[in-house]
């Protein structure tokens, strides 16, 4: 019963949000001690479909109003494979043009097939935690980078997008239904430059020195498999 309140709870994001994952990119987050931040991503975003299952377990609408064919007499599978392409990439040109009222997108571009081109940058200071991507109005749901502000002045960075840890799975619903293939396409760098104390990071690698600063870039291939994570210590917030 508890999960298939959760099911139920989740399946609206799956259906009316949008979730996209990295296809061809770079990426580079620069954090300083002081807090100063810059974050730039130029490359191709993908949106996921979620599998047959997820939708099998709902009676709700498509998002874009499309009628439901559930009590309708069958279609050949074809017939619903046009159908449901058509309401993707209708949904998806509404994506490109929430994206482009936001702040820090420099170019965004609807390519077709569930492909966009986008150059984003941004930059300020770290008294607050950061996600990206995340737009309300498009409903993307699925952050790529994510930086958590700990005690203590330390900071944790995450890019759970930048790895292949396998299917994200759809909590609650029965038969594990997730996202198709969501790293199939990953094919990018990530790096991450700093002047501040690392605590920890997983790149085995290490950090290289340049110019006296650290960077740790990281590969990110569908044979990544544990998301690329670094803890720095900076300032502390001011009073």
């Amino acid at each position: 019963m508890v999960g298939r309140v959760v099911a139920v709870l989740m399946l609206p994001l799956m259906l009316v949000g949008c979730v996209l994952t990295p296809g061809k990119f770079v990426s580079t987050l620069t954090i300083n001690a002081n807090r100063s931040f810059a974050f730039t991503y130029i490359g191709e975003v993908v949106a996921v479909e979620a599998d047959d299952s997820v939708r099998e377990l709902t009676d709700l609408k498509p998002a874009d109003g499309t009628p439901d064919q559930s009590d309708a007499k069958p279609v050949d599978n074809a017939a619903k494979k046009a159908a449901a392409k058509a309401r993707a990439e209708k949904r998806n040109r509404m994506v490109a043009a929430a994206l482009t009222k936001e702040a820090g997108y420099r170019k965004v571009v609807y390519l077709g097939e569930g492909k966009f081109s986008i150059d984003y940058a941004v930059r300020g200071t770290l008294n607050h935690g950061f996600n990206w991507p995340y737009n309300l109005d498009g409903e993307v749901i699925f952050p790529f980078v994510s930086i958590e502000l700990r005690q203590g002045g330390l900071v944790r960075v995450k890019a759970p997008a930048f790895a292949n840890e396998g299917s994200r799975s759809v909590p609650g619903l029965p038969g594990g239904a997730a996202l198709s293939d969501p790293a199939g396409r990953l094919d990018g760098v990530f790096t991450l430059d700093t002047d501040a104390e690392i605590v920890s990071q997983n790149e085995e690698g290490g950090a290289q020195t340049v110019s006296g600063r650290n960077r740790i870039e990281w590969k990110a291939t569908p044979a990544l498999k544990q998301a690329p994570t670094a803890v720095l210590k900076l300032a502390a917030l001011a009073p």
